[in-house]
């Protein structure tokens, strides 16, 4: 059976459980060991797909078509792993499903309960059937929050039932230092352990949020209050990038932890793909920079698969990437003058348009090279239609319905897939041949995925591509453009979908791949 290793974090929230869950999986893959991961969020919302990116962050995307918790994009980079709708839950979802069974009847007229009925459900989806040798699992919030009592209870009976030494724990506090009086203060992890002991779980290993290393001292006096090995208290220091982290559990023997609890022989990993990424980001090398045309910056976790994406394709092209933010609010052509490729990523509602609309005009009038993503590809083709083709009410149904439309949604289509809700999930894509798309992807077939409900217009191709912007890409049926680009110009491509969900750290992805090539040679 797999094994189980539970992250839980106290003190205060994001201190990044999920990169350390994700950094905890790729030292065991670096071991040979295969690995799952899965999030369990306590908040009431049945999934993130209506929650604000201002408010909450991305909200990702799976194969499945599965709204999530951008912390599955750090399992799904860190660990090449394919996750699931079964490996992101949330205490709504929870809630729902229980709710829905006693409809049914299916506890057959009995008290429906936090204890067994809510936790039963909980831990079904921890146990959830995979192929790996460890599954390791995101418990969101801080312990002390109401919401999330039933899932840490969860876990401790889940840590009963399939025996203690299947499931490992691990704790992430916080060590603040008190600048004034040259002090790291130990007291609140001291108690979020303590509160974590009031729900019955023992820590068996403890990530030390800190601003530098814990002395030998510090992790003795840790170690002693909270019931643990000082070779256990394991130090959770800043790092300037993400891809760091792995290598700073390596340097602190968190595997040998690990394989102690489990009973598996120590062994040396191959940390050569982080060992390149940390290269990569102390070398002297040349410097594109890539505005960003969009309208969510203030949370900075809401482009986050984006910002990564970039990032990815920086290392694979040997080349620094710096992300200039452009409000598309006010968005203005002066504030590209200094851009090496402009990339307007997706968004919702008319909010912004008009200045992602105008950018697309700036990158194509002015030569400079054009990533378009979801509505990036959509104001790309409104762009097109006014200015080229001499459609001046050119625009979509979804800012206005008084409009020549060239993008809507497709009414004639099944409406399960295509009408009335999202497009979310992988879908295939058939791409032309002798374009720069199949340049890009040396395929006629990809697979990317989509979150979106509005389509370009396929019944307009003819008279786009006679001046010059050609449908690149289509769905297997062609009634639905994927992607665009232009004939004359020297890197402008969009697509539908949104191909920074399928970037990784190791490799890239082909399209951003592309177009920081096309940055770097403009530059």
């Amino acid at each position: 059976m797999a094994k189980y290793i539970f992250i839980t974090g106290g003190v205060v929230s994001s201190l990044g459980k999920g990169v350390a869950a994700a950094g905890c999986g790729a030292l065991l893959q670096s071991r040979g060991y295969s690995v799952h991961a899965r999030k369990f969020d306590p908040y009431l919302n049945i999934d993130p797909g209506t929650m604000s990116p201002i408010q909450h962050g991305e909200v990702y995307v799976t194969n499945d078509g599965h709204e999530t918790d951008l912390d599955l994009g750090y399992y799904e980079r860190f660990l090449g792993a394919k996750l699931s709708r079964n490996d992101s839950v949330s205490g709504g979802r929870i809630y729902w499903d229980v709710l829905n069974a006693e409809r049914r009847g299916e506890y057959l007229g009995g008290t429906v309960q936090m204890i067994p009925h809510v936790s039963n459900k909980i831990k079904e989806y921890i146990s959830a059937p995979v192929d790996t040798d460890f599954v390791v699992c995101e418990i969101g919030g801080t312990v002390g929050d109401i919401e999330g009592k039933i899932f840490l209870e969860s876990i401790r009976q889940f840590a009963n039932d399939v025996g203690r030494r299947n499931v490992m724990f691990i704790h992430l506090t916080l060590a603040p230092y008190l600048e004034k009086s040259g002090e790291l203060k130990t007291k609140p992890t001291q108690m979020s352990v303590r509160s974590l002991l009031e729900n019955g779980i023992q820590a068996d290993m403890l990530i030390v949020r800190t601003p530098r290393m814990l002395t030998a001292s510090e992790r003795d006096k840790i170690g002693m209050f909270c019931n643990l090995p000082a070779k256990s208290v394991i130090s959770g220091i800043d790092v300037d990038n993400i891809y760091k982290i792995p290598l700073a559990y390596e340097a602190q023997h968190v595997f040998d932890i690990i394989a102690d609890h489990f009973g598996l022989p120590h062994a040396r990993g191959d940390m050569t793909r982080f060992e390149r990424i940390e290269k990569y980001l102390s070398a002297d090398i040349p410097t594109v920079t890539i505005g960003v045309v969009g309208k969510y910056f203030d949370v900075p976790d809401a482009y986050k698969s984006l910002n990564e994406a970039l990032f990815h394709a920086g290392v694979q092209n040997n080349v620094h990437v710096k992300i200039k933010k452009i409000n598309a609010e006010d968005f203005s052509a002066d504030k590209c003058s200094d851009v090496n490729g402009i990339l307007v990523p997706g968004g919702f509602g008319e909010r912004g348009v008009d200045g992602k609309i105008a950018a697309a005009t700036f990158a194509r009038e002015n030569q400079v090279p054009y990533m378009g993503i979801c509505l990036g590809m959509q104001v790309a083709v409104i762009d097109f239609a006014r200015n080229v083709l001499g459609i001046t009410d050119a625009n979509s149904t979804e800012f206005k319905k008084d409009c020549t439309p060239v993008i809507g949604i497709i009414a004639d289509c099944d409406s399960e897939n295509y009408g009335g809700t999202l497009r979310l999930g992988a879908y295939p894509c058939e791409i032309t041949p002798d374009t720069l798309a199949h340049k890009i992807y040396g395929t006629t077939q990809i697979s990317e995925r989509h979150r979106h409900r509005y389509e370009m217009d396929i019944s307009l191709e003819q008279k786009f591509a006679d001046a010059g912007m050609i449908i690149s890409g289509r769905s297997p049926d062609g009634r639905l453009p994927e992607m665009v680009e232009l004939k004359n110009h020297p890197f402008f491509v969009a697509g539908q979908f949104h191909p920074e969900f399928q970037s990784s750290p190791y490799t890239g992805h082909p399209m951003f791949n592309a177009f920081i090539a096309a940055a770097k040679a403009s530059k």
